[in-house]
């Protein structure tokens, strides 16, 4: 039975929501699982109500009005409050559990956690289902508008609006073929930067990994990139059969030399580790079957760590440097 408030059935409120959010009938429904025209018929009945048209057509796209706006942060409030105090979650039962979770990572954390986490969790969790969605350039606005439950990525790309927890840590090193003579013996600076290099960039904007962020700024010397791909698991193929160098991960670049012709050396300089982290909406808080996904991938991601023999450096000497680079980097990331 629909709840209602004067004239306000409440449960429009969540159509609401996600039209002040989507800003496009469309893309609520959409989000609200509903046809496009159920959802324009909720929009009537809120314009009906608010006496505002809430969302106006200005050409090709939806703006909304002044009121639409001052209404955004009190409906997510009320409806984060209904979640939070109202709504009982069912009990939670890994063997029984039948739910799908979205998962936003790029195919580095795919192929380093992720894929030891399904590994495990088909075990304990048989009818739970995983979708992996690829990175782009605006991860956290999916965690946002609610189109991934979990957001897997650096930390730096992360919102401070929303719950997460690190996962591991890792750093780079530099991979090119077993036959390639840049990487024979120990590798230098000057090798490194005479040697074309293979990199990875993301999305229809191009934004380069962190690696290719970071030794652009370098100021005596700029790297001669000869390759660019679309992903990290692309570059093993690009540098085998070349005298091309790549810096890749560690713990992806472990996995590739078991497997290719292929040889790693350390970096001739210091590039700051990565923080891997998983966040969710702060609204799914009190998600059992997510926040027992999340436990698991924070277990099995240390139980990695501790066989490596790697220790998570939360505290580390270089956090000024870090808080320093994150600034930069998402205030390069955003203006792209």
């Amino acid at each position: 039975m629909a709840m209602r408030f004067g004239r306000l059935d409440l449960n429009l409120l969540v159509a609401l929501d996600a039209l002040l959010t989507e800003r496009s009938v469309s893309l609520a429904a959409d989000r609200l699982c509903l046809s496009q025209s159920a959802t324009s018929s909720a929009l009537g009945r809120l314009r009906e109500y608010f006496a505002d048209d809430l969302l106006v057509v200005k050409g090709r796209h939806m703006i909304l009005t002044a009121r639409a706006e001052e209404l955004i942060e009190p409906v997510r409030a009320v409806l984060d409050q209904i979640r939070s105090t109202i709504a009982i979650a069912p009990p939670f039962d890994p063997a029984t559990a039948d739910r799908q979770v979205r998962i936003m990572a790029s195919d580095y954390t795919t192929q380093v956690l992720l894929a030891d986490v399904f590994a495990h969790l088909e075990q304990e969790a048989p009818n739970m289902r995983f979708e992996i969605q690829p990175m782009n350039t605006n991860p956290t606005d999916a965690i946002e508008r609610g189109t991934v439950d979990l957001l897997v990525t650096i930390d730096f790309a992360v919102s401070a609006d929303h719950p997460s927890k690190i996962l591991f840590e890792d750093d780079y090193v530099v991979v090119g073929a077993a036959d390639n003579p840049a990487m024979q013996g120990e590798m230098t600076r000057e090798r490194y930067f005479e040697s074309g290099h293979v990199t990875a960039r993301f999305g229809r904007a191009q934004l380069p990994a962190f690696e290719e962020w970071f030794t652009r700024r370098q100021k005596k010397q700029q790297r001669r990139i000869e390759v660019v791909a679309p992903t990290f698991l692309s570059l093993p193929g690009l540098v085998m059969g070349t005298r091309r160098i790549t810096t890749m991960h560690r713990r992806l670049a472990e996995q590739m030399v078991r497997t290719f012709p292929l040889v790693m050396r350390e970096l001739p300089f210091a590039i700051p580790p990565i923080r891997e982290v998983v966040q969710w909406h702060i609204t799914n808080n009190n998600d059992r079957a997510l926040r027992w996904v999340v436990e698991r991938m924070e277990a099995i991601a240390q139980h990695r760590v501790q066989e490596q023999g790697n220790v998570v450096r939360l505290d580390s000497p270089d956090d000024l440097l870090r808080d320093e680079l994150a600034v930069r980097f998402q205030a390069d990331s955003s203006s792209r």
